[in-house]
């Protein structure tokens, strides 16, 4: 299957966001399609899979121009989408929720049976037949609903196949089964766009990449032929200097000691400490327990066990205010549904954590949080050409400097950080890199769990490694690499 768009433009009111965009792929080629937040991506292949129409532009698919109105019509062209936020219906089982609308059935009724049977054969497929087809989905973990949604497209005998941020919810062992499938496909002849700001995930899978920046086409590269630094020049129109800021702080005295550390479900006798201008990393695979230590340190997850000393002094952190009250700040890993609320100002998410230092009798001043959210702007970098607008309408990259915005505004005594450069492009990755080498330089200790290892053993002094909510690895960053993290997070190595 050959696809070529060109000329693609599309506007939403006076905001343009495709300007003549031309894209092609190949039968047989999996083609990144990489750019800044807002780039125009994820539009630009919305429209391929009729979920918008361009307002100019032609689509040609093996020779001949289609008119893609509906979703419909982009699945009867053999294109599917799977999109980085699931589609699944959670009441509804596995199932039910991979044949919806296309029920095999027999003398007018649901073969219950048989959709059981190709459910299971399409899982195994995937590598994931550990999934029941008839548990609902709901009651999956977030990397088992994307095998799911992926297993949902195959069905559907698709020969374009467009993945949007596949792996971001993805254990390493999904990741590799993922990767093993999509190779599976291209053998077959199936072309795969892939969308990813995971650098290491483009340069090791794919074949070609083009690169939008502005709603505008820039260029397509060979992925041999080409290289990191190039890619972002083209991303960002401009040098961001060392992919991971170098960082000079000597760490100073002991902030955080955590002994014995134990939730009621996951987290089990994990002890560390962390001084003051360091970052501890934290390692593992998805469902290990690493966001679990976090939630039960900011009071979320009730302790069972352990105890936490803060500057030398116990205290009770038995919920999320007084955490707070004792200089935590936590920075959560999905910021749309727990660090920010979409319908609110810049200006209100910014201070909405710290709201009485703006108060006076009880009366917000409205001149004390525009002052102090005006320095955080300029301080974080923020883009945004006015303060009052909704934060829903701001890129990933500068939504997540909101979510670091609202707890700078009374700097804290340790920073908990959950994945915080998830969806996040590579310039506003660096930034945030920055904003963490800053407030490390002020002294404060950091707590940072990252599902990617590069990003893990650059930021960070030390690497704290978890398995099955129990700690298998202590690395300091000098002696740290893949494979011994890895040895560790999977259980088959413990190193202290």
């Amino acid at each position: 299957m050959n696809v070529v768009m060109q000329g693609i433009s599309k506007a939403f009111g006076p905001v343009r966001v495709l300007e003549e965009v031309d894209f092609a792929i190949a039968g047989g080629e999996i083609h990144a399609l990489m750019g800044e937040n807002g780039a125009g991506k994820s539009t630009l292949m919305k429209i391929l899979s009729g979920v918008y129409r361009s307002d100019a532009g032609s689509i040609v698919i093996d020779g001949k121009a289609v008119d893609i109105r509906s979703t419909r019509q982009a699945e009867a062209c053999g294109i599917a989408i799977i999109h980085q936020e699931l589609n699944l219906i959670p009441q509804l089982s596995v199932m039910e929720n991979l044949f919806l609308g296309r029920e095999p059935s027999r003398f007018g009724v649901i073969d219950s049976a048989r959709m059981r049977r190709e459910a299971q054969a399409q899982l195994a497929a995937l590598g994931a037949s550990g999934i029941d087809p008839e548990a609902e989905a709901g009651s999956l973990s977030i990397g088992q609903q994307q095998m799911v949604e992926i297993a949902k497209a195959l069905a559907m005998d698709a020969r374009l196949l467009i993945m949007d941020e596949p792996t971001a919810a993805l254990t390493e062992r999904e990741i590799d089964t993922l990767f093993g499938l999509m190779q599976t496909l291209k053998a077959r002849g199936v072309a795969i766009v892939y969308v990813s700001h995971r650098m290491e995930e483009i340069f090791r899978i794919c074949d070609k990449i083009s690169v939008l920046r502005d709603g505008r086409f820039v260029g397509e590269r060979v992925i041999a032929r080409t290289d990191f630094d190039e890619v972002v020049r083209m991303m960002v129109g401009r040098e961001i200097g060392d992919r991971f800021p170098r960082r000079s702080v000597q760490p100073g005295a002991v902030r955080l000691q955590v002994d014995g550390l134990a939730d009621e479900h996951h987290v089990r006798d994990i002890s560390f400490a962390v001084r003051a201008g360091e970052v501890l990393g934290v390692a593992g695979l998805m469902g290990a327990g690493r966001s679990e230590i976090l939630k039960t340190l900011f009071g979320l997850n009730r302790r069972r066990a352990g105890t936490v000393l803060l500057d030398g002094q116990a205290v009770s952190l038995h919920s999320p205010g007084a955490a707070i009250a004792a200089g935590l700040a936590f920075v959560t890993e999905d910021r749309k549904s727990q660090g920010l609320v979409l319908g609110m100002s810049l200006r209100e998410n910014a201070t909405l954590v710290h709201l009485p230092q703006y108060a006076r009798l009880g009366v917000v001043s409205d001149a004390a949080e525009q002052q102090a959210v005006a320095g955080l702007i300029e301080q974080l970098r923020i883009r945004t050409r006015d303060a009052e607008l909704e934060v829903k309408s701001l890129s990933g990259g500068n939504q997540q400097k909101v979510v670091f915005a609202k707890w700078l505004a009374q700097p804290p005594k340790v920073l908990l950080l959950d994945e915080p450069t998830r969806g996040v492009d590579v310039g506003g990755k660096a930034e945030i890199y920055h904003i963490i080498n800053q407030l490390a330089a002020a002294g404060v200790a950091i707590v940072m769990v990252s599902s990617e290892l590069p990003e893990v053993m650059a930021m960070s002094n030390r690497i704290l490694v978890i398995h099955e909510g129990r700690q298998t690895g202590l690395f300091e960053a000098a002696e740290a690499t893949q494979e011994r993290i890895m040895a560790a997070a999977t259980g088959t190595a413990h190193a202290a």
